[in-house]
């Protein structure tokens, strides 16, 4: 009955202005982290879902995550935006600055990561796991906008609801990676299972457990991550909705086609 172009990651504050209108979808999976508040941006049926719950109910290890992919999925979803608060793990990366994400690192250690647990085995390509078109847009938009972003970075995503120890967060930064983020994996395998391009934008509100050779910088707390999140998401937000108005919804991206040649299928075996 309900039908959704792009889906988005995301709270009221992505769709207070536009006329919404909220909807339960059911899924196999169970229920989805909320509500999804169905809404049109410049033609295009958009879907926002707060990852997290309206009230914040969900820590990062508990959101149904194959729940609110397979939602989104059932709409029509054709290209997923996922922006997430993340914390710097370099010293050039800044609170306040976005970056659009290219690769991740997965330290998380208990979530359920597939839609496919058998009969059949099924082994997707996650080499690149941002689509790249998405990718190429958000960049494109936030110079238009004159952001401060940075046109990649690798996303260390951890299990929480804590935050990093010092040992932890030095060997991260040490590694190379630029964020550290608890919500990006198993959301972005779980899209490209279901074919739908994602696209993963971080918004920096902390420099994680502070930077070596800097005692003035604090490490992060909840209380100055929300702050800094509250304070900047309103650039988040114009550019998702610059984002949105480009989206070429007849393109078709690889994406699109990720399960061509993934499945292991024996019609029959002989035994000699």
């Amino acid at each position: 009955m309900y039908k959704a172009d792009i889906g988005v990651f995301g709270g009221t504050g992505f769709y207070s202005f536009l006329e919404a209108k909220e909807i339960i979808v059911e899924t196999p999976y169970g229920a989805t982290s909320d509500k999804i508040a169905l809404a049109e941006v410049e033609g295009k049926k958009v879907a926002f879902l707060p990852r997290h719950g309206k009230d914040h109910r969900y820590p990062p290890s508990k959101i149904n995550y194959r729940a609110n992919i397979w939602a989104f999925k059932k709409l029509g979803v054709k290209y997923i935006i996922s922006p997430c608060a993340a914390g710097s793990l370099q010293p050039h990366i800044k609170p306040g600055d976005i970056v659009i994400l290219d690769q991740i690192f997965d330290a998380t250690k208990s979530r359920v990561y597939t839609f496919f647990e058998g009969p059949i085995t099924t082994h997707v390509s996650f080499a690149n796991p941002y689509n790249e078109y998405l990718r190429n847009l958000f960049i494109e938009k936030a110079k238009k906008l004159g952001l401060s972003f940075h046109e990649k970075g690798t996303v260390v995503v951890i299990e929480g609801p804590r935050f990093s120890t010092k040992a932890e967060s030095k060997f991260y930064s040490k590694m190379g990676f630029e964020v550290i983020n608890m919500t990006q994996m198993p959301e972005a395998i779980l899209a490209r299972e279901m074919q739908i391009p994602f696209a993963g934008v971080a918004l920096i509100t902390d420099y994680d457990v502070g930077l070596e050779g800097h005692p003035e910088i604090e490490p992060v707390s909840h209380k100055v991550a929300i702050e800094n999140f509250i304070k900047n998401q309103e650039k988040m937000k114009e550019l998702i909705l610059e984002v949105i108005k480009d989206i070429d919804l007849t393109r078709e991206e690889p994406e699109h086609r990720a399960l061509e040649n993934a499945r292991f299928e024996i019609e029959s075996i002989n035994l000699i």
